[in-house]
């Protein structure tokens, strides 16, 4: 199971739009440098636990989403840091995970929520994306990630 890294996002704070980069650099106990949540001033930052550093999403369950929904999410908008293709991210829960130079821990599944509908303005969002929402991850090992990197579970 082996897939690559087709899109990365960051928003600088809480409810800004995600902007697309290149590279970023991913740090054990903060997240993706640049990002609101690597910054602590996330809409959820000061929930605090596992699972609130990084998050990815599958451009294949995107695709299915805007299909059977009939909408268009611009790149970024369903405001995950990390778009994959040629891997289920669901089953990266509970697993160890290399993208790039960074390694990462699979904490549990990113599920949409009424912050997203609002954000984005789609109310198809809590509904089409149960279940395909993405995987909430933390840093385990720093280094940079980078678009066209693979990810691949160790």
């Amino acid at each position: 199971m082996k897939g690559e890294v087709i899109e990365i996002h960051l928003a600088s704070k809480s409810e800004a739009a995600m902007a697309a980069v290149t590279e970023t650099c991913a740090v054990v106990g903060l997240g993706l440098e640049g990002d609101r949540y690597y910054e602590k001033i996330g809409a959820f930052s000061k929930k605090g636990g596992p699972g609130r550093e990084v998050t990815l999403i599958a451009s294949e369950a995107i695709a299915s989403y805007e299909s059977e929904y009939g909408v268009q999410l611009a790149p970024g908008e369903h405001r995950r840091n990390v778009t994959t293709r040629g891997i289920d991210v669901n089953a990266l829960v509970g697993l160890d995970f290399r993208i790039g130079e960074a390694v990462f821990r699979g904490v549990r599944l990113c599920e949409p929520c009424e912050h997203l509908q609002r954000v984005t303005g789609i109310e198809s969002t809590l509904i089409g994306l149960k279940g395909r929402g993405g995987l909430r991850c933390d840093v385990i090992q720093d280094g940079m990630i980078r678009v066209g990197d693979e990810i691949a579970p160790l």
